[in-house]
């Protein structure tokens, strides 16, 4: 009788993604600090920069990206902060 129990609804179980450094993977060795389109994904609506356990960037490209990102903003490329930056 254990064995027959049904749901009316699936039980829901999470899948966890693996995270992957993006930079690896696609074998990107330079981050340009030229291009705030591309940075603006490791940004959030504040601009403060993401963590890398959101990200999965790995700790060498996460500094490298801390670094472009701080850059572009010395530059005027990207805001220091704003409320809706996205």
């Amino acid at each position: 009788m254990a064995d027959d129990i049904r749901y009316l609804t699936p039980i829901n179980i999470e899948v966890k993604k693996d995270k992957y450094c993006r930079f690896k993977k696609s074998g990107i060795k330079y981050i340009d600090y030229k291009d705030p389109n591309f940075l603006l994904k490791f940004v959030n609506e504040q601009g403060k920069l993401l963590p890398r356990r959101i990200t999965g960037t790995s700790l060498k490209f996460q500094r490298k990206v801390a670094q472009a990102v701080k850059r572009s903003r010395h530059l005027a490329l990207m805001p220091y902060l704003s409320d809706q930056l996205k």
